[in-house]
């Protein structure tokens, strides 16, 4: 349903969103649908659990740990629906008092949204939190074996820092990424 007001719109990275109260941006997407990327709450958990089940061998984050994330003043825990509200996919955001630098921890979809645009919706929010948070530049960390995560973060503009070896915990490594949030 479309707002009754007009919507206000935030910058951010050269990209446009409409930003609805209280705290969900609101994205055109490709299909159909919008996107919607909302703050995550409790009532969130078994959703998030089953995107990390379905996205993730290994290194997934446990339901104690979402708790813990969804309470804290330094980390944003982001989801994305579309349609009747299902939970498509989920970004996890830290924040450090005093920094400019904000950290893109996790970015992840259910197999059914990946392709349709849901992953860099995500992405356009948590650097929007981001700038909200005062932070100025956002970094992440990818599998080097995951190109479609790679070309994501290419195309909006983030450029490769560092290399971590043996990153994750089946020894993968990882590329570190780096983007102005201005």
């Amino acid at each position: 349903m479309a707002p009754t007001v007009p919507p206000v719109f935030a910058r951010t990275s050269h990209r446009m969103m409409r930003h609805e109260p209280p705290g969900e941006l609101v994205l055109p997407n490709a299909g159909s649908d919008v996107v919607r990327v909302r703050r995550a709450s409790e009532s969130d958990l078994d959703a998030l659990m089953a995107i990390e089940q379905a996205s993730f061998t290994s290194d997934r984050m446990r339901r104690r740990q979402y708790q813990r994330h969804l309470q804290s003043d330094t980390a944003r825990v982001l989801v994305a629906s579309a349609g009747q509200g299902q939970v498509l996919g989920s970004a996890v955001l830290f924040l450090r008092r005093g920094s400019e630098l904000a950290r893109l921890y996790s970015l992840a979809t259910l197999p059914a949204a990946r392709g349709q645009g849901v992953a860099g919706h995500l992405l356009q929010a948590a650097e929007h939190a981001g700038v909200l948070a005062g932070a100025r530049r956002l970094r992440l960390e990818v599998r080097s074996d995951n190109p479609v995560a790679i070309h994501l973060y290419q195309q909006h503009g983030y450029r490769r820092i560092g290399h971590c070896p043996a990153y994750y915990a089946d020894g993968c490594d990882a590329w570190r990424y780096e983007s102005s949030l201005f």
